[in-house]
């Protein structure tokens, strides 16, 4: 399955409508509010629109009159409409800026909880910096859309459809000419559209690459300044960034070009009016507080008509967003739990059977390997860099499915496993220690529910059962010691001690150990075999390592290269395997 978001499917991406029925769940818990906060936009709306009518009836009737008591109280008739619609537009403002941040609350919440749902396969594929990006910037304009834009867009649209009815009721002719260039500006509007919705893409792809630029270059400093190669980071870092700058531009063009466009639209309009109109007043047809009345309507139509040009082009961006958005929302997990299909325990505690893999466009890694592991046993796995030692391991805890074949855990296909039940049953400790930000303490209990409420004694007594108080001396403040996720406030070799301590304490019935011992000293590597060797009888440990003394006492040696697992026999077979495969490369 592709899981680059840089090469999405183009027949998962959502058209306008689509977009917009696939963010209505989002909003169906704010129903009641949204109806409250469009109900006030509907009465600001008919408050602006009875304002012009009143204006032009105390015209043609108190002013021309000369009646001045009249224009007073129709003045104050109309100061209290416009007290009121100040009133409900601050209500919808209030109602909506709590909807927006609502959404944006949910909105990181699913995003977050299915990047959680996703195999290692999406992670490998794309960069944490663009995935943040996603998860700030894009939601961020998606809730901006909503807390600012949606109830405006609805508020516009009536204002627009009642100064439209008010103009051809007052007059269908002039009314007719008043609208016609909102007919030029609908087409245009459609025409523009996906420019700017893509414009507006490339724009937040772009800040999605800079980021993952950011984050990477802050990750690796270190070798960047081992390296001394700050030039070298510079450079890239000035590449994207302009690339970026080039994008921002672009699509702040792209928003802002139909700003002057309904600007000019609302002027031909007004004098459309004035023209036409007096045209009417010198043949008898129309009266001064028309004309005003008129003006106000046609300002009534055409005012919000610009507002929307700057609303549109903000809907083009939550759209654009919304497509990185959805692109992750509907990645499905190619790691699905099937049905239990017990096919028979023969005594081994895991069984390979006839299994290929191979990577997203890469060539094959394993074919047709089959071999099974006993209960209580060691096995070693030896072979060249690169030759799928680790692959096979990590088909072992399913961290990826075979491509053809089956991998059977307990006499049972892995796939049946919960994710829950498959790590009870299985430790990994990864050639890379991975370190979560808090203590010692959270960070060796990290997924293990069985002694999450154990108190700091209880842990303690758990740790010395298993032999692995002195591990836990080899940090000053013991469970209480302070850890980040860089991991930079303890050795590389302390890390990969706590990695070994959250899988021990599992109890897993396979532990499997990718190089765990090859950034320790020996003497720590001579407790933890030590710890290896004392844990219980029934627990099979698989080991891939390059040192010799950390394998020789295994059970097992398999050859893993060239496609193939096959038995080593003897270390020395193995060994001599080993070279033979370094001579014929």
């Amino acid at each position: 399955m592709n899981y680059d978001l840089n090469k999405p499917d183009p027949a998962k991406k959502p058209s306008i409508w689509r977009a917009m029925k696939k963010m209505w769940p989002l909003l169906v818990e704010e129903k009641k509010i949204i109806i409250l906060a469009l109900l006030a936009v509907i009465v600001n709306s008919v408050l602006n629109l009875s304002a012009p009518r009143l204006i032009a009836h105390a015209v043609d009737t108190f002013i021309v009159g000369h009646d001045y008591h009249g224009v007073l109280v129709y003045s104050g008739i109309i100061l209290i409409i416009y007290l009121f619609g100040l009133l409900t537009s601050y209500t919808q403002i209030r109602l909506m800026g709590g909807v927006g941040q609502r959404v944006l609350y949910r909105l990181r919440n699913q995003i977050f909880n299915k990047l959680q749902s996703l195999p290692i396969a999406f992670f490998n594929q794309n960069r944490a910096g663009d995935l943040i990006s996603r998860i700030n910037n894009d939601t961020d304009k998606i809730n901006q859309f909503f807390s600012q834009s949606l109830v405006q867009f609805f508020g516009n649209i009536f204002l627009m459809a009642g100064a439209a009815i008010f103009l051809l009721s007052l007059n269908i002719r002039l009314g007719a000419a008043t609208l016609a260039p909102a007919v030029l500006l609908l087409f245009i509007t459609l025409t523009l559209s996906p420019w700017v919705k893509r414009k507006n893409l490339a724009s937040a792809r772009s800040l999605g690459g800079m980021s993952s630029e950011i984050q990477e270059s802050l990750n690796n400093f270190k070798v960047i300044i081992a390296f001394n190669r700050r030039d070298y980071f510079k450079k890239r870092f000035q590449g994207v960034n302009n690339e970026n700058y080039s994008a921002a531009v672009g699509a702040g063009i792209a928003n802002n070009t139909f700003t002057p466009i309904y600007g000019l639209a609302s002027n031909l309009g007004q004098l459309i009016v004035l023209a036409y109109g007096i045209a009417l007043i010198s043949s008898g047809q129309f009266t001064i507080g028309l004309l005003i009345g008129f003006l106000s309507y046609a300002n009534n139509f055409y005012n919000p008509l610009r507002q929307l040009a700057a609303l549109w082009s903000s809907f083009q961006t939550a759209l654009a967003s919304w497509d990185r958005v959805h692109e992750i929302l509907v990645m499905e997990n190619n790691l699905p739990i099937i049905a239990s299909s017990a096919v028979g325990n023969n005594g081994s505690v895991l069984e390979f059977k006839n299994v290929d893999f191979k990577y997203p466009d890469s060539k094959d890694v394993l074919r047709s390997v089959s071999f099974n592991l006993q209960k209580g046993k060691t096995y070693a796995l030896v072979g060249p860099t690169g030759g799928g030692k680790t692959t096979t391991a990590s088909l072992m805890a399913r961290l990826y499915d075979p491509t053809t074949g089956e991998v059977l855990l307990d006499g049972r296909d892995i796939r049946s496993y919960s994710p829950e039940e498959r790590a009870r049953k299985i430790g990994f400790i990864l050639q890379e220690p991975v370190m979560f930000t808090g203590t010692v303490r959270e960070n060796i209990l990290y997924g293990n529910e069985r002694l999450a409420a154990y108190g700091d004694e209880q842990l303690e007594g758990v740790i010395r059962k298993a032999g692995l108080e002195k591990v836990l001396e080899r940090f000053d403040q013991g469970l209480a010691t302070k850890l980040t996720a860089s991991g930079d406030a303890v050795s590389l070799g302390q890390k990969q001690l706590i990695a070994f301590m959250r899988a021990v304490l599992r109890d897993p019935e396979l532990l499997i150990l990718d190089e765990a011992t090859a950034n320790i000293d020996t003497v720590t590597e001579q407790l933890l075999e030590d710890i290896l060797r004392n844990l219980p009888p029934s627990t099979t440990k698989v080991i891939i390592a390059h040192r010799l003394n950390t394998i020789q006492n295994a059970d097992e040696i398999f050859f893993v290269n060239s496609g193939e697992v096959v038995r080593a026999g003897s270390m020395d077979h193995a060994m001599e395997m080993l070279l033979h495969d370094n001579r014929k490369s």
